[in-house]
This record gives C-alpha cells, structure tokens and sequence, in this order.
C-alpha cells in the first residue's frame, strides 16, 4: 500500500532541512499512536524490521542556498509513504486525516490531500529508483570491538546484507521461509551522508537499479524498503516509468 502525503504550508516560502527524516518519522509515529496505541508500542521494539518506509521530504519548487543546511520551498511540500501491512496503514493515514494540522522543523502545514497510489502488476527485471537513499551496514572489528560500518554497493557484502534483510523482511511479513531468487543489478549510484539522530549519521546511497527474482520476494522490498532503517525514511524506491523512444 502506498500513498502520496500533500502537504499545504501555512507561509511560502518555507525551509527543508536536508536531514529531516527523523522529523517526518516523529510524525507518523506520533500519528500511529494516535489512531492505534497498542500498534505503536509494537512497531518500537528493538531490532524488528518496522515494514514500512517513507520518501525524504519534496516540494512543487525548490532552490538551494549556499552553504546552508537547507533548501526553499515552495507550493505543496509532499512525500510518499508505503507499507504491505494495512493496520499500519489505516493507523497512519487514519491518525493523519483526524490530526491534519503538521508542524515539521518549526514549518507549519495541513495535510489536505492523501492520494493512494497503484502499484505495478509485475516487478521482476523492472528498473527502480530510489526515493529515499538505501542503507546497508555491517560490523567491522576497530580497537578491539565492533563497530558499525556503512557498506557502498562497490562492496559484495552489501548485495549479501541487502538480500538477507530482504529475506527476514520476507518472513516477518508472511511467516514462512523466503525464496531465494533475488539479484540486484546497480546502474548508477550517489552518496549521501545523513543524520539519522543527534551526532549520528549514516552514508546511504541513491540508487538506480534492476532487481530480478521472485515478484513476492521483490514486492516486500517495494512496499516495505530495500536495505535497512526503513523506518527512517531509508530504501523507498519507485519504477522507472519512462518509456525507451524508438529509433
């Protein structure tokens, strides 16, 4: 299930920052919580995969300033969020529309416009995007302990970490063991250095790439994020649309 979030601001222009995530989380836990507390105490246990995942934070026109940790907004502000487990869902969009007056880094909005989006038939050999950067760590051994370490997609752990995050999600969600027939092809990538908490940061990358495999396997990390932290706002991807022109 996914939907598109429009949000409407009070004043134009408005400010983004650029690590925002963990403000648009606080958002749809504080609204999971309104609507569904029992959910909400569920969804913070530790080191369970959350099965949700939320786009960084757009808006209709935007312009960077130099040297500032923010960008200008102007018209709508929007984000997408998905999920395959519909009481997350019906909390988070329920809690949304009975609370829509937002207030994100000191912006304030209404959420007028919640849009449910289709999803496509068929995902194998499809080319994604990334809507939000894709996350994947490991843990390394520095001065006698381990440490977390961000993997980049020129690393083979991170396809085998990504796969086997993929396939716990698999489980988690449909309580039996996952097919294996998953492959990820990356096509181009981008760094990005985000704050993800206070003094902590996290190196994720946007993505373009094919995935191929199992369509159930593939439509869990569709819905619910590829890579980990997707309950952070890390891992939403989109499919490529466009159309090749003929020649």
């Amino acid at each position: 299930m996914r939907f598109a979030i429009g949000l409407y601001p009070e004043e134009e222009p408005f400010k983004i920052p650029f690590n925002h995530q963990h403000k648009l989380q606080g958002l749809i836990y504080r609204r999971i919580q309104r609507a569904d507390p029992e959910l909400s105490i569920t969804l913070h246990r530790p080191k369970v995969p959350k099965l949700f995942t939320f786009s960084l934070f757009m808006a209709e026109k935007r312009r960077t300033l130099k040297g500032k940790p923010y960008f200008i907004g102007s018209g709508a502000g929007f984000f997408y969020f998905s999920t395959p487990v519909p009481e997350i869902a019906e909390a988070f969009i329920g809690g949304l529309l009975q609370e829509p007056e937002v207030e994100l880094w000191g912006e304030r909005f209404i959420a007028e416009e919640v849009k449910a989006l289709a999803e496509p038939e068929k995902l194998n050999g499809k080319k994604f995007i990334t809507l939000s950067p894709v996350a994947v760590t490991t843990l390394k051994p520095q001065f006698g302990k381990l440490k977390h370490y961000d993997l980049s997609p020129s690393e083979r752990e991170f396809y085998e970490n990504l796969k086997e995050n993929l396939m716990e999600k698999y489980t988690l969600l449909h309580g039996k063991k996952p097919p294996e027939d998953f492959e990820l092809k990356v096509l181009n990538a981008k760094s990005k250095r985000l704050q993800v908490k206070p003094g902590i940061y996290q190196i994720a990358w946007h993505l373009v790439f094919k995935a191929y495999g199992d369509e159930e396997l593939l439509r869990v990390g569709y819905q619910a994020g590829f890579g980990e932290k997707n309950s952070l706002g890390f891992g939403m991807v989109k499919v490529d649309g466009r159309r090749r022109k003929k020649v």
